[in-house]
């Protein structure tokens, strides 16, 4: 009988792009909105993103021998497909492998917030200051975007599609850090509090590994059961710079 759930399934972040160069600009300098010439969902790698995922890809490629992902989905933005094909052409995956973008995996929506610094929020959106604080970053929807409760809601869908097709397969996901975040609380069914305690414990770094394997003593029918999160090794042994900054979109916490 096939298992319900992937043998392995692989969520990565994407490496570091222009985006988290020109956020980390812009805050530096007080800026009320970060310098950008196109749609986020066009915004690139960074050099040393590209760096980041082919390191990603050449560990899996000499520690996986015998594990490298079956299926790999990705985010269609472009920052998370050039991540997806810089790690497959590294050898992490069959050089055959198809990458199946899912929009379902895409950033989550910032709307009229989109490319506003924090200080750009409090100085430009200052009632969407406020609500931020009254609803908390859970269930704040600023007008033309999403929360993430609204995020959860398409990755919940997601993880249908992955249990449907996907049983006894390795999976990768490559995609951003609220959907990191977000997928932790669909597959461990987390409560609002306890991944907000996550996501303050610091950022999910660009290119690191959160792992699940499938227990079949996990539940009635088996499950998804955490092995790591987070995980930074494919970098420090190929002496890649690590980052961890978060999506430069919004850039804020708490």
């Amino acid at each position: 009988m096939t298992p319900r759930w992937p043998s392995v399934l692989w969520v990565v972040r994407h490496g570091q792009s222009a985006g988290n160069l020109a956020r980390d600009k812009a805050t530096a300098e007080g800026l009320a909105r970060i310098a950008l010439t196109s749609r986020d969902v066009d915004v690139p790698l960074s050099d040393l993103g590209r760096e980041q995922a082919q390191a990603l890809g050449r560990w899996f490629a000499s520690s996986h021998e015998d594990g490298r992902p079956e299926i790999m989905l990705s985010s269609p933005y472009l920052r998370a497909l050039e991540t997806a094909r810089l790690f497959r052409d590294a050898g992490g995956c069959h050089p055959e492998e198809k990458i199946c973008l899912d929009e379902r995996l895409r950033e989550k929506e910032f709307g009229i917030l989109d490319g506003l610094t924090v200080a750009g929020i409090h100085e430009l959106q200052p009632e969407q200051a406020q609500f931020r604080k009254l609803l908390g970053k859970f269930y704040h929807r600023p007008p033309g975007g999403e929360s993430w409760a609204d995020v959860i809601f398409r990755l919940r869908a997601l993880m249908d599609t992955v249990s449907l097709h996907y049983g006894g397969r390795r999976v990768m996901i490559v995609a951003h850090q609220v959907v990191v975040l977000c997928l932790r609380y669909v597959i461990e069914n987390l409560t609002e509090a306890e991944i907000l305690a996550i996501d303050k414990q610091g950022d999910v770094a660009n290119c690191a590994i959160t792992e699940y394997r499938f227990d079949p003593a996990h539940g009635r029918d088996g499950g998804l059961v955490l092995a790591r999160y987070n995980v930074t090794a494919p970098m420090e042994e190929g002496h890649t710079p690590i980052t961890a900054a978060p999506d430069e979109m919004v850039a804020a916490r708490g």
